[in-house]
């Protein structure tokens, strides 16, 4: 594409936003974010990308929504990074796999399974989709801190969300059955769909990202006999713990500057 002064889909252009970014998908928790912020200010909304800006210690940070998946998530980190951001915090849901991920729990992600397609059209499939270390431990030491429940590990990610959730009635329900028992087995900890794309996109670029998800439910828990517990819809503490991180971050990033 030709280059543009503002980027074609996040309606932003260089001098707008700092290094750092936060991603959620739904464009309606980008302002319950930015209260996070000091001195929150709405830049621009096109489509599903919606963006505001603010500071954490002084420091220029921003929230911009990617939508649902992995080519808008994909297309949200490859316009920021050319308006001049190189760290991303995914805040996000998730569906549990393993048992011990209880509906409320926090999931930091370390790494993606690549189920989906927009991360092969970044790397070949053998190249792991991984979180940055330095993000991802920040991410871990914040939700410490805050008393989380938390677990950091694999997270497997997919294009269709009715191709997990309504496998059977799939023309491939055989594979989609027996993927998800390896998922299972191998001791994936959930399931959601943004994290592959944007661990390999970042990997591409050569920037940092890391990944925190609400779990909303276990549907692995409900089969096996746990019928009842609720469902959990309140970000908050992902919010909470992806702020934290992001201030350990900036100050890290500061000392070595220093």
């Amino acid at each position: 594409m030709r280059p543009m002064e503002r980027q074609y889909h996040i309606d932003l252009a260089k001098g707008e936003v700092g290094r750092y970014c936060l991603l959620p998908g739904d464009p309606g928790r980008c302002e319950a974010i930015a209260r996070f912020f000091d001195h929150p200010k709405h830049l621009t909304q096109n489509r599903e990308f919606n963006t505001w800006t603010g500071e954490l210690d002084g420091v220029p940070v921003c929230v911009t929504s990617t939508g649902i998946g992995g080519p808008s998530a994909s297309i949200a980190m490859e316009e920021l990074f050319a308006v001049g951001v190189d760290t991303f915090l995914r805040i996000g849901t998730c569906g549990g796999i393993a048992m011990k991920v209880l509906p409320g729990d926090l999931v930091i992600a370390s790494g993606a399974v690549r189920h989906e397609g927009t991360s092969r059209e970044y790397a070949p499939i053998e190249f792991p989709a991984v979180a940055d270390f330095s993000v991802t431990l920040a991410l871990q030491q914040s939700a410490k801190k805050l008393g989380y429940r938390h677990h950091v590990g694999v997270a497997q990610c997919k294009d269709s969300f009715y191709g997990q959730h309504s496998p059977e009635r799939m023309s491939v329900s055989y594979e989609l059955l027996a993927k998800w028992e390896a998922w299972k087995r191998l001791g994936v900890l959930c399931s959601e769909m943004e994290s592959a794309a944007l661990f390999t996109c970042a990997a591409s670029l050569g920037v940092r990202c890391g990944s925190v998800f609400l779990t909303v439910w276990n549907q692995e828990r409900d089969k096996a006999g746990f019928t009842g517990e609720p469902e959990y819809h309140d970000t908050t503490p992902a919010i909470e713990t992806a702020i934290g991180a992001l201030r350990l971050l900036i100050a890290q990033d500061q000392e070595e500057d220093s």
